[in-house]
């Protein structure tokens, strides 16, 4: 072995320079190296100090290569020497550490040589160099030795070497000791070689140019600007090198033509292409940046279609992703058609056999993704594309209109429903169809209903064709609010695939139209003010249009702590009460990176909001709805063990951070499935597919924890990039679906079922056979009900029927829905499930042991129905394969129930329409609501002083188009609410049809709206505003009669100052509550819950104290034949004040303020 110029310097002075002979390792156990004379030392200086690497990893890299990298012009071609010391300036031999050190190769200290709970410290090093002076004062040289044989193969471009030794004792030589020269390979047998190159020479291979004496550097960073270890660079498909452990890579021979094409991948990271620029220099350096792949998501699915047979059918599915899918597979009712590749299927001439459901499947490089099904409906030449027969569909009549011949309050009007049929189309192959077409109605027939001192008109649909579909708007509103308090998160940022699409306003409400296209509607919530951790949503809505109601739970953002950079963090996650940290996150020192890559020193504010399942509160502030994509395309269920939300930021400047490896640790004691501990994953989401992706896997791994306590711990490593919201999940596979529906009232007729009801399932961690906490929930999942209820996903086990438990809610507009009793007793019959099922199914409501708990939840065992047992197969439980089941199941196959509680308003229309569902309008100039896509809500406000509270009608015909004058268009029934302060004053916001433009658009009709008090009323006042505006707009209402107000309706949206309030939005339910809201507050602009009798008033009567002589709707409803009404108060004190908004759409509940003791009233008679 040679002597070599010293490996590490300690220490200089002026007389002398440290050198030691061979490799220096420096350890507490090693004395110092030995110490030489410098020669010459006047001709030497030291250069500035370099710190181009941290100790996070692996250790401390200041490799000289590296530093060449970034400092090209400031290190000599061979240094006499290095030093080094830490960037606290301590030397390396006071450090104690062990560390290796080469002035021809650079300085490393490994930490895992360090001893246990240590890392290296943070080196700078710096290097001993020749002065650029001409004295001659260097030492000779002897002669060069012979070239080293040239061990190039055919083609192949090698090195060869030669050597000579410096012959002078007393002065160093100055130069190169080793020298090199690239040399070529024989000439291979000649080829048909086509290649050309432009600069250098074709290699062997016949696949790319090489340029002898040009050498390639690069750095490449992977996603959030992280060093990339170990990415591949590639020619043509063959691999030329693998960055190093700081990302740089070092190529010779690449031609600088501007036409080389170099490959550069990394696990987790799009493939990116690189050209190597035209350059002259013998040196280029490229800096390549990666981007994260894009996992496969869909952006729309294929359309139900309806066609006739020898027809033309188009399916489309669009798929994006990063890189694109490069390969699409259709199938038809799970089979896959064969040379059907496209992302187009095209169906001609079809056959009734091709009838069914059709889906794609889209691959490539960063995964696979399944498209929804569609359904194609293939006729026969002549069969009627619609059942001209309606459906039967009953219809609540006035009280005072019972039918003896049903014995009942109901009547048939018969529907049509709205499926998708063949209408009249062109020729054209589309994606989807230029019209719509849906069955709808035919022919109305004018029918006169027999009630108590009149006769009552309604409209009865008496045939069925394929018409052009009602066009509709689909909307999602909501609230977006703090988990543990309700505070609204104030002018919210809403963004939709990385865009900004809306505001929450001072109230945190919120409103977004969504597109006809969208097939998964991925919001995130950003608050300004930093209160709140962003938050992804997976909104469900109505794809046949309307308005669906969401309340965003959002988390409050952890305080930040100071930590500092250079230092080993460990923070803990999880505060149950009584119970241990879940997890850990431990940041090891000098881990944090600027977004663009370069390495952060200093503090930093780590704020880390955790998610504990343990706590069930949390549930409804889950992000996402916790689904993955699998291998095959096939979305699926996570069970959580915990989210948590990471944010660094630099302390002085609030700028955000990145962290390179970061150690997660999970508790194996809170995992209470033993199975589920080899399958534990990390998870991040990703905020514009709603998606949760793998970030790698958990392994078991025994910490000590003190002196004597050994913990298991599940341990992982994850890089905190551009995301930044983790969970700690298992794929489960046990899976079925609970079908729920929802109803108007506790009837739970077929014809009161409700649409556009969110239908919320959180499953409770196992209970029976497990050890386990009975709070903590492993997923949340939300639903909207269609015409056919709703089919909810749950975890469930066939082995044990209590394995799984699950809570069901529903939530209507901010309106909680009943679920059906379970005390003192279970009635199958009102709950929906027949027994035995039903007690397998251990059916709990939420109140079943406290009466003063909520009504508006039940709790059931997830039993999986047994493949032997004949009454489990009817539902309420469906197993995962059978979907299809579950969604078209029967009115009669069992399902479990909610129901609005029943309040003070009846709706009579006549022309029925349902306002859950838009599609249900109607083409009549008698319709309530002209259009269907513009609903306008008019209420009037009435004073009633009484010492009861009164039934207030508003009766609504015709009044000046020809089409329709003095036709009913509607009843509107409602209950006025008492004064809180006054017991003889009381309220009602009673609703008439607003005056406007019939649905032909060609002429306005003035409404004639009459209201009319029950009992003894006496008209006292009119507000003066309004009567002046009657007055001037022409023709004036006839008002003889003092126990009622006549008036043809105002076609402007008058306002509170008048005591009419007008709201126009593309939803009816969304129409009357801003409304409503606005009447009860008596202001043109606010809102309110509870009713200011004296505000903003339009009319004001006063009822007699006598008894009525009959019964009012509400009355007789509750004591008709045949018909059970449950009514329930449901609190008391603030919490009922809170809900007085008796006729409000949403919220239609009896008022404490009407029995303050909480106890139902009787009827007199």
């Amino acid at each position: 072995m040679s002597l070599k110029p010293l490996l590490l310097i300690l220490g200089i002075t002026a007389a002398t320079v440290v050198t030691a002979q061979g490799p220096w390792r420096k350890d507490n156990r090693e004395s110092g190296p030995t110490v030489y004379q410098s020669e010459g030392k006047e001709n030497y200086e030291w250069t500035t100090w370099f710190n181009v690497d941290h100790p996070g990893g692996r250790g401390d890299y200041e490799q000289l290569e590296a530093i060449r990298f970034y400092y090209r012009a400031r290190v000599c071609e061979k240094p006499r020497a290095i030093e080094a010391r830490t960037t606290e300036w301590v030397s390396a031999r006071d450090t104690g550490e062990t560390v290796h050190a080469d002035p021809t190769v650079g300085f490393w200290c490994l930490n895992e040589e360090q001893g246990p709970e240590r890392n290296c410290s943070n080196y700078a090093v710096r290097f001993l160099c020749p002065k650029d002076i001409s004295v001659n004062t260097q030492g000779t040289w002897g002669p060069w030795s012979d070239w080293s044989p040239c061990p190039a193969a055919c083609g192949e471009v090698r090195v060869q070497l030669r050597y000579r030794n410096c012959q002078s004792h007393s002065m160093p030589c100055s130069g190169a000791k080793m020298e090199e020269k690239i040399c070529n390979g024989p000439e291979c047998p000649k080829t048909d070689c086509s290649l050309q190159c432009v600069v250098g020479k074709v290699n062997a291979e016949c696949d790319a140019c090489m340029c002898e004496e040009h050498i390639l550097l690069g750095s490449v960073r992977g996603a959030g600007g992280l060093i990339a270890e170990g990415a591949t660079i590639l020619r043509n498909g063959k691999l030329l090198t693998l960055t190093d452990h700081n990302g740089h890579f070092r190529i010779p021979g690449v031609c600088p033509d501007g036409n080389t094409t170099l490959t550069v991948s990394l696990q987790g990271h799009v493939a990116q292409n690189i050209v190597v620029p035209y350059s002259s220099e013998r040196t280029s350096v490229l800096s390549i940046q990666l981007k994260r792949i894009e996992k496969l998501h869909v952006l729309s699915k294929p359309d139900n279609k309806a066609r006739r047979q020898g027809q033309t059918a188009a399916f489309c599915c669009k798929v994006a992703g990063t890189p694109q899918p490069d390969k699409y597979q259709w199938f038809h009712n799970d089979s896959l058609l064969e040379r059907q590749t496209g992302s187009t299927l095209v169906l001609k001439d079809l056959h009734l056999e091709q009838t069914g459901e059709y889906y794609c499947r889209a691959s490539g490089p960063s995964g696979a993704i399944k498209t929804k099904p569609a359904t194609l409906k293939v006729l026969g030449r002549n069969e009627h594309s619609c059942n001209p027969k309606p459906q039967s569909h009953h219809i609540r009549l006035p009280h005072d209109c019972y039918q003896n011949s049903t014995d009942s309050l109901y009547y048939d009007v018969g529907k049509c429903p709205s499926n998708t049929c063949s209408g009249k189309l062109d020729n054209g192959i589309r994606c989807k169809d230029k019209v719509a077409y849906c069955c709808g109605v035919e022919n109305m027939e004018k029918r006169q209903i027999t009630c108590q001192g009149y006769q009552l008109p309604t409209m009865v649909v008496t045939e069925c064709s394929c018409q052009k579909c009602v066009e509709t708007k689909s909307i999602v509103h909501g609230r977006a609010i703090a988990a543990d308090n309700g505070e609204p998160m104030r002018f919210g940022h809403i963004f939709m695939n990385g865009v900004r699409i809306s505001r929450t306003g001072y109230k945190g409400t919120f409103s977004i139209q969504v597109s006809p296209d969208t097939e998964r509607l991925v919001l995130t919530f950003v608050d300004n003010m930093q209160k709140f951790v962003n938050s992804t949503k997976v909104l469900p809505f109505n794809t046949k249009g309307g308005a669906v109601y969401h309340e965003i739970k959002l988390l409050r953002k952890k305080a930040p702590v100071t930590i500092s950079s250079i230092e080993t963090n460990t923070l803990e996650l999880g505060e149950a009460e009584g119970q241990e940290a879940m997890v850990q996150i431990q940041i090891p020192p000098n881990s944090f990176y600027k977004e663009n890559g370069e390495a952060f020193t200093g503090n930093v504010n780590a704020s880390i909001t955790f998610l504990d399942p343990r706590d069930i509160s949390t549930a409804a502030a889950a992000q996402s709805d916790l689904n993955f994509v699998g291998s095959e395309g096939d979305t699926l269920p996570l069970r959580t063990y915990g989210m948590f939300s990471v944010d660094f930021r630099g302390e002085e400047n609030n700028e955000p951070l990145n962290a390179g490896e970061v150690k997660v640790f999970l508790d194996s004691a809170q995992v209470k499935m033993s199975e589920h501990l080899n399958t534990m994953k990390l998870w991040s989401l990703n905020p514009d597919t709603g998606m949760w992706e793998e970030e790698g896997s958990l392994q078991v791994e025994k910490k000590r924890r003190g002196k004597r306590e050994e913990r298991t711990f599940l341990i992982g490593n994850m890089e905190i990039r551009e995301r930044r919201l983790f969970n700690l999940d298992v794929p489960e596979n046990r899976r079925c679906y609970v079908k729920v529906r929802a109803f108007r009232s506790d009837r739970f007729m077929t014809s009161e079922q409700v649409e556009g009801v969110v239908v919320s399932l959180i499953n409770m961690e196992p209970t029976a056979g497990f050890s386990s906490n009975p709070r903590a929930w492993g997923r949340f999942d939300s639903v909207i009900t269609g015409s056919n209820g709703a089919c909810l996903p749950a975890f469930c086990d066939e082995q044990k029927a209590d394995a799984y438990s699950a809570y069901v809610m529903a939530n209507l507009g901010g309106e909680e829905l009943e679920a059906v009793q379970s005390a003192p007793k279970l009635n199958p019959n009102l709950i929906g499930v027949p027994q035995p099922y039903l007690d397998k199914l251990n059916y709990r409501r939420t109140d079943h042991e406290d009466p003063r708990v909520k009504k508006t939840a039940f709790s059931i065992n997830v039993a999986k129905p047994g493949p032997n047992a004949a009454e489990e197969g009817n539902g309420p439980v469906y197993q995962f394969e059978k979907l299809k089941d579950c969604e078209e199941a029967p009115f009669s196959a069992a399902h479990f129930r909610f129901s609005r509680v029943e309040g003070d308003r009846y709706d009579y229309n006549t022309v029925p329409f349902n306002e859950d569902d838009p599609m249900s309008w109607t083409e009549d100039y008698l319709s309530w609501w002209p259009k269907p896509m513009e609903y306008r809500a008019c209420y009037v406000k009435v004073k009633i002083t009484s010492p009861h509270e009164i039934n207030v009608r508003s009766r609504n015909m015709g009044g000046t188009h020809p089409k329709t004058v003095g036709q009913l268009y509607g009843l509107r029934d409602t209950r006025s609410i008492r004064d809180m302060d006054q017991n003889t004053v009381s309220a009602v916001c009673l609703e008439f049809k607003c005056s406007g433009m019939l649905y032909d658009q060609e002429r306005v009709d003035r409404t004639l709206v009459k209201v009319i008090p029950q009992g003894s009323c006496k008209r006292d006042l009119v507000n003066t505003m309004l009567q002046e505006y009657l007055v001037n707009h022409l023709p004036l209402a006839v008002n003889n009669d003092t126990n009622e107000f006549t008036m043809l309706a105002p076609l402007d949206p008058l306002g509170h100052n008048y005591g009419i309030y007008t709201v126009t939005d593309q939803d009816p339910r969304t129409a009357k509550e801003i409304a409503l809201g606005r009447c009860f507050d008596g202001t043109s602009d606010g809102t309110s819950r509870v009713m200011k009798s004296n505000e903003g008033v339009a009319l004001s009567f006063t009822c007699g104290d006598r008894e009525v002589t009959r019964q009012n709707a509400f009355q007789s409803l509750q004591s008709s034949q045949g018909q059970t009404v449950t009514s329930v108060v449901r609190g008391e004190g603030k919490q009922n004040r809170r809900r007085q908004r008796a006729n409000a759409p949403r919220s239609s509940r009896r008022r404490s303020t009407r029995n303050p003791t909480g106890k139902r009233a009787e009827a007199k008679n």
